[in-house]
């Protein structure tokens, strides 16, 4: 039955990858003629020939050479012209964008929507039901949000191309005006705050059960947070030059990867079920009768919401548009389908895995689940960590950077004293929370519900529409 659930799961994977590959048959949007050619609109102004009079010649009579009644009708007549004449009309050219290609944008993106918060999915399923009739539906819910996800991402692409808007704040300002720019500016800045908040929370779960898989099992979780945010996070937040950590980013990707595949071993190998090689370390999994029916509660919506923030990548889209190598809209398109056609199934495998193993067991980080004594695990945890810990000051400076930008301390004014000052004040707000909040799943759920909900679907619908309503009435079709 297993085997058979996983089959399934992976098929429906597929199945949503083919169906997205060809941009057309999902993200396809009706677009004025210069966004068919791609690219920030500009135009060009070129000669274009109308009609050949049927009435003069080349040359058209002077009204010295007419009789007064020939005059006063070629007054009224409707104007025409020779072959010889010519009318300007608008006809758009594309940028070309920056120089990264198809390849690299999705592999970029990838990892900048696939992270450490699909590995809370399967504790947000087990809060609605414990039964695996259940992930069915739920798959349908996943691969209809990351749908939804990727459109809204299209749309801010589309914006921006034809606003020629380089950031998702310059997009706001240049379709909603620049006085409710304060309005993304502190919900990205909100976003980020959240992130690096999960970020603590899963770096003190993990590095507490790596210093229990080499004995250390009496080190509290406090402890082990405080330690690596002493050791490792504050010197690396400290760093002016973020552009050394740039490589890791892609260990992020690779060990996310991993800990799916590992999942996935466990699941196979049934270690976990009753009689397993690690039953005995975390207890044996129960599935009860509660299937499709346990969508229909309120429990549903903490769901929608987790599943929502692990799409939210929304705010990038300006930048991946314009270091898109001849960046037509077709071409970014491409990027958009493929990258969350991966990234939902990556997050399909994660909620399937992790809920086929430990049922409505499962925690609000997958990975607390699994025995400390599970070496496969463990490696999974330390790339995560090293994962997270790459891209915690990086996601840290955009935090730093908005509460200076919406205080409105200038560039000469944002000496490395008040830097200095200003990490170590975040950093310690931020471990502080870490501290006190353990449930990974609900800051996920809560990311998704206000901010990661704004993000990624209220301000690109507003954007758009006010594009729309922006346009001259010739090309009223953005």
């Amino acid at each position: 039955m297993t085997k058979t659930i996983i089959g399934l799961m992976f098929s429906l994977a597929i199945i949503v990858l083919l169906q997205c590959v060809d941009p057309s048959t999902c993200f396809e949007l009706p677009t004025p003629r210069d966004t068919r050619r791609g690219g920030a609109v500009t135009t060009k102004r070129v000669a274009a020939p109308r009609r050949m009079s049927s009435t003069y010649s080349a040359q058209r009579l002077e009204p010295a050479d007419l009789s007064p009644m020939e005059h006063q009708q070629q007054q009224q007549a409707p104007p025409e012209f020779s072959v010889t004449e010519y009318t300007a009309v608008e006809k758009p050219t594309a940028t070309s964008g920056g120089s990264a290609t198809i390849s690299d944008e999705v592999l970029n993106l990838v990892k900048t929507i696939v992270g450490a918060g699909i590995l809370s999915f399967p504790a947000a399923v087990g809060k609605c039901g414990n039964h695996p009739s259940i992930l069915f539906p739920v798959s349908i819910l996943m691969v209809g949000v990351g749908v939804a996800a990727g459109y809204m991402y299209s749309l801010i692409g589309r914006v921006c191309c034809y606003k020629q808007a380089s950031s998702f704040q310059e997009a706001w300002s240049k379709t909603m005006g620049q006085k409710t720019r304060i309005l993304p500016t502190f919900s990205v800045l909100a976003l980020s705050f959240i992130t690096i908040l999960a970020y603590s929370m899963v770096l003190g779960d993990t590095t507490q059960m790596l210093l229990r898989s080499v004995g250390l099992v009496s080190v509290h979780r406090t402890t082990a947070l405080l330690g690596v945010t002493a050791t490792t996070l504050l010197p690396l937040c400290m760093l002016k030059d973020l552009s050394s950590l740039t490589p890791f980013s892609f260990v992020g990707l690779m060990g996310t990867l991993y800990t799916i595949l590992g999942m996935g071993i466990r699941l196979f190998t049934k270690s976990y079920a009753t009689g397993g090689k690690f039953a005995a370390d975390v207890g044996a999994t129960t599935f009860g009768s509660i299937g499709s029916k346990g969508l229909w509660s309120l429990s549903t919506l903490p769901l929608i919401c987790t599943i929502t923030s692990g799409y939210v990548a929304h705010f990038t889209a300006p930048k991946f548009y314009k270091e898109l190598k001849n960046n037509t809209m077709e071409r970014f398109n491409k990027v958009v389908t493929r990258s969350f056609a991966i990234s939902a199934v990556a997050s399909l495998a994660s909620t399937w895995l992790g809920f086929l193993t430990f049922g409505a067991g499962s925690l609000g980080l997958v990975l607390n689940n699994y025995s400390a004594k599970d070496s496969l695990m463990s490696l999974s945890r330390l790339a995560i960590a090293i994962s997270l810990g790459s891209g915690y000051p990086l996601c840290f400076s955009g935090v730093r950077d908005g509460i200076l930008d919406i205080a409105n301390v200038r560039e000469k004014d944002r000496t490395n004293g008040l830097l200095n000052k200003i990490t170590v004040g975040i950093l310690s707000f931020v471990t502080f929370f870490a501290v006190l909040v353990k449930d990974f799943g609900l800051v996920m759920a809560l990311s998704g519900a206000t901010f990661g909900n704004a993000v990624m679907f209220v301000f690109p619908s507003l954007m758009f529409r006010k594009a729309v309503k922006q346009m001259d009435a010739p090309n009223k079709r953005l």
